[in-house]
């Protein structure tokens, strides 16, 4: 199936969605890596909020190439960043942000996984070197926070998006995902082929 969501997406749409589905966002995307994740739950252990409210969102790791133009950001590209580097505290953030969809490549492990089926979260991946492609969808560069502070690449960026996409759901609310399904085909097959070859 394929879906045209628009942010804030409501929990009760994004658990309709299943494992293989094409998803396609308007609104807000939000630009989040390893230090954008990690100052956010500080914040929120102190007792004080982020700059921007996560819930809702897609939440894109991302370390995207920004010009400024007649004193407008610009992206230049924003291709997706291997989001295996956030598993140890993506499921911390979806519990304390409630974002719509996680947006990344190389999909993510068990913990996310959970983490998605508990608070009503997906992960929807997006082509690995096409972040041209990406770009297409970015209408335009809504704000900017922690830039002086991370840097661009790891800072937040919030873009407002029109039909961004195709991603495909390989994480969905119902337990399934699909990257460690494929892992465990690989697996299967493996042991297959190593006993035919000792017998």
């Amino acid at each position: 199936m394929e879906y045209r969501l628009r942010t804030p997406v409501p929990e009760g749409d994004i658990r309709r969605l299943k494992m293989g589905d094409l998803v396609y966002v308007s609104g807000t995307i939000i630009t989040a890596r390893d230090e954008a994740h990690l100052k956010a739950l500080e914040l929120r252990e102190r007792g004080e909020e982020p700059p921007v409210d996560f819930m809702g969102v897609g939440i894109f790791h991302c370390g995207p190439i920004m010009r400024k133009v007649d004193g407008e950001w610009t992206v230049v590209a924003a291709g997706p960043t291997t989001s295996a580097r956030m598993e140890i505290f993506q499921d911390e953030f979806i519990e304390a942000f409630r974002p719509a969809i996680i947006i990344g490549k190389g999909g993510m492990g068990g913990r996310t996984a959970k983490a998605c089926s508990d608070y009503g979260c997906v992960y929807g991946a997006f082509t690995g070197g096409a972040a041209l492609l990406a770009v297409k969808g970015i209408k335009r560069v809504r704000d900017v926070f922690w830039l002086e502070e991370l840097g661009m690449p790891e800072c937040l960026w919030v873009y407002e998006v029109e039909d961004f996409g195709p991603m495909i759901v390989t994480i969905d609310t119902h337990g399934n995902n699909m990257t460690e399904n494929v892992k465990l085909k690989i697996l299967e097959k493996k042991e297959e082929i190593l006993a035919s070859m000792e017998g």
